[in-house]
């Protein structure tokens, strides 16, 4: 595993104290480029409240005058590299590691912070339960977590915006051709929605999430 990027766990926004998260599933916010950890939390009210929610913050700084935080570069010639979202995602597994231990988590993940998601859930497939995609994409390469996904199809929900010209269109073609074969995949494409989060979107984010947890307990 290559170097990552320590995450800073002082600035992390929880949903509920420490004493109240024993034994309840976590769901990981992973905010898009140039936000911060304040951003997604504001999604929490929406979300099924059995989950404990954890709001991250990118461990890099955009170039000046881009406001916030990113997970990987996405200007100059490397920009959007894989390896640079490989990194990210073990950024996040060294965080899951000391903050939850060995349970798996979900995570939801915006934009930049969709691709760290599923980048995270390919680097280690055993710490992650399912992933929420919002205007995100898969990154390309392989990696050698991609055979247990496509054996194990894991849930996954992708959500994007007809009108988003954000994310580069060969991006959305191979993500589009990627996910059938390594997820249980859900989804839909939102008529009218730029790059952003509409109230329809957030509804069947809310019945995929409520999914998982049905799922959990059928599980014991």
């Amino acid at each position: 595993m290559s170097a990552h990027l320590s995450l800073d766990a002082s600035v992390v926004r929880w949903s509920v104290p420490v004493d109240e998260r024993a034994d309840r599933p976590v769901l990981l916010l992973l905010h898009g480029y140039g936000s911060d950890e304040h951003d997604l939390f504001g999604l929490a009210p929406y979300l099924p409240p059995d989950y404990v929610v954890a709001s991250l913050r990118a461990p890099l700084t955009p170039p000046w005058p881009m406001p916030g935080a990113s997970w990987y570069p996405i200007e100059g010639l490397d920009g959007r590299d894989p390896d640079a979202v490989t990194r990210a995602a073990e950024s996040v597994l060294a965080w899951i590691r000391d903050a939850v231990g060995d349970a798996p988590v979900g995570l939801l993940g915006f934009s930049q912070g969709g691709a760290v998601a599923l980048q995270t859930l390919r680097v280690d497939p055993d710490a992650v339960a399912f992933v929420v995609v919002l205007a995100g994409y898969a990154a390309g390469g392989e990696l050698p977590g991609d055979a247990v996904l496509a054996e194990r199809r894991p849930p996954v929900f992708w959500g994007r915006g007809a009108a988003d010209d954000v994310i580069p269109a060969h991006l959305i073609d191979a993500t589009a051709q990627w996910l059938p074969g390594h997820s249980e995949l859900s989804g839909r494409v939102y008529p009218g929605l730029t790059h952003s989060i509409s109230q329809d979107e957030l509804d069947d984010v809310r019945a995929f999430l409520d999914a998982r947890l049905a799922d959990r307990e059928a599980a014991g």
